[in-house]
């Protein structure tokens, strides 16, 4: 069991991926660099073991997968988690490592939006979907996270071993920080630098496409991790708009004693019955997440006590 292991992802990053892994390396000394190679077709392999990082691959495509492998495949009491894009500077790794080793912390997110993000970034919209993004979730599930999307965090083991990977791409940030906020996991944060890609570095995060992708995975996670929330906001829309179309037909009937519009009052009728339904719906999902969350505590539990016996074994 490493006591620290840097994991970095990467695809086609020879351009930075060599000072990713030095500058690791002066950050932690003690750690073990690992990069996972994502079916890179430059020199990002080779170069990454000249640097001495310890090299392995993800066949299947896209971040998400990528750290679906390193979680199940390292075993560590810390991990700090970095692109391989040189974007984030390691020196600020050592004391997010020890907020996680010292601290207990579960969970560390290296901010880049309280500090150089909104001037070092040239991507505007990329500015403007962080902060969508962030004042989303933090209101959906009623939080105060600094920064969603970064790739810059530290983890526990407990996090690692219990966090399960669902996304595939550049997502799965949002799904790690909902997960951690929703089972009341500790989280600090670390203001960090951020610097733009150098020359020649090409982003492979697709504003729109990904974008849109994040905003999927906020409402499914959503719906998912709180149902009563989610269907009481489907209920109401569905009242309200029954109730448009209602009002106007009991308007028409006092007036003249008459329904005659018997078709828009049948449909009033099921989308109202649709709304009592999608209530009762998040109630009853609503119970089967607080069990989810009970087994996710003792699944902790268990997580904790096989670090412990890993702990004393080495």
């Amino acid at each position: 069991m490493d006591k620290i292991a840097v994991l970095i992802p990467c695809y086609n990053e020879e351009k930075t991926i060599a000072k990713v892994v030095a500058d690791a390396k002066a950050a932690l000394p003690e750690a073990v660099i690992y990069v996972y190679d994502n079916n890179s077709t430059d020199r990002t392999v080779e170069i990454a073991k000249e640097a001495g990082a310890v090299v392995r691959h993800e066949y299947m495509q896209g971040k998400g997968n990528v750290i679906r492998r390193m979680f199940r495949e390292i075993d560590a009491q810390c991990y700090v988690m970095a692109d391989g894009d040189d974007t984030y500077p390691m020196e600020f790794a050592r004391e997010m490592a020890d907020k996680v080793l010292e601290h207990h912390a579960d969970m560390v997110v290296g901010d880049r939006l309280s500090s150089t993000y909104f001037t070092e970034n040239k991507r505007p919209f990329h500015n403007m979907g962080n902060s969508v993004v962030r004042s989303s979730i933090n209101r959906l599930f009623d939080c105060d996270i600094k920064d969603i999307m970064t790739g810059f965090r530290a983890f526990s083991y407990g996090f690692v071993k219990t966090f399960p990977v669902l996304s595939k791409g550049f997502e799965i940030e949002t799904e790690m920080t909902i997960h951690a906020v929703y089972n009341h996991l500790q989280i600090e944060n670390v203001v960090v630098e951020y610097r733009d890609r150098p020359e020649g570095s090409v982003s492979k995060l697709n504003t729109y496409a990904d974008g849109f992708k994040v905003l999927k995975t906020i409402a499914k996670l959503y719906k998912d991790y709180k149902p009563l929330g989610f269907f009481s906001i489907l209920a109401v829309m569905l009242v309200l708009l029954s109730a448009v179309f209602f009002i106007p037909v009991l308007i028409e009937y006092f007036k003249t004693g008459l329904v005659l519009r018997f078709p828009t009052l049948i449909v009033c009728g099921f989308v109202m019955l649709a709304a009592i339904q999608a209530f009762f719906a998040g109630l009853m999902l609503s119970n089967m997440a607080q069990k989810n969350r009970r087994d996710f505590e003792m699944d902790l539990i268990a997580v904790c006590e096989k670090e412990q016996k890993l702990r004393e074994d080495h």
